[in-house]
């Protein structure tokens, strides 16, 4: 890896709870004595030091956030910035408040608190050497093709993979894709690239790298917290 490029992530927590079925977003649920995001942050501060973090909330969450960073004395140094009403928007917003022009970028979920020290690592070394890195994992369950006619149609699941947070990209690289504009189809920042004419390179994820959206996948998160305590 080349130690001269400045590292960033954003880390994008815009959740509002209402698929987990909860008055609290899902970023500041507890989880192990403490806010889900907080965990989040702890990881990438620990993996790369150095790293500049970048959180991007939604306005109206930021006090709460800042009285939770005080009730838990959480010190770890990031810079908070406005969320969009996309997650376009929350990474486009994140982008413009970085002032590097020679930099390396990931852009991680708030809301997978587990991901590994070996998955960020490997993140920043492949987006070092290829320009961009995506984590991806085999899908283990079957899959099927909604068409439009209303029919499915079954998918060879051997030529699938799903894809994961953090995705890591050279900064020159995703702000250019970033200025082409917004379009539905855009479901990660690997399709933003991709769609800017750019391939995006594939790395093994994990699948402890869970992303929390309803309330099994906390208790799951616990549960695999509490085994690496063991």
């Amino acid at each position: 890896m080349n130690e001269e490029l400045k590292k960033y992530v954003i880390i994008v927590a815009g959740g509002s709870g209402t698929r987990f079925g909860s008055q609290l977003p899902k970023q500041f649920l507890p989880l192990a004595g403490k806010p889900v995001l907080m965990h989040t942050i702890e990881k990438f501060a620990a993996t790369i030091p150095g790293i500049e973090v970048i959180v991007v909330l939604p306005q109206s969450q930021q006090e709460f956030w800042l009285s939770l960073c005080a009730e838990n004395r959480f010190e770890i140094a990031h810079r908070v910035v406005a969320g969009g009403d996309s997650r376009y928007a929350s990474v486009k917003n994140g982008l413009d408040s970085i002032d590097s022009d020679n930099a390396i970028v990931a852009v991680h979920d708030g809301v997978r608190p587990l991901v590994s020290e070996r998955v960020i690592r490997d993140s920043f070394t492949t987006a070092a050497a290829a320009g961009s890195a995506i984590p991806v994992v085999e899908v283990t369950d079957s899959v099927r093709q909604i068409t439009a006619d209303g029919s499915s149609m079954a998918l060879d699941r051997a030529s699938l993979r799903a894809v994961q947070t953090p995705q890591t990209f050279s900064l020159s690289l995703l702000r250019e894709a970033y200025s082409g504009g917004y379009s539905p189809l855009f479901t990660d920042d690997a399709s933003v690239v991709e769609a800017a004419g750019h391939k995006v390179a594939l790395f093994d994820g994990d699948t402890t790298n869970i992303k929390i959206t309803r309330p099994a996948d906390l208790a799951i998160a616990q549960l695999i917290i509490n085994k690496k305590d063991e």
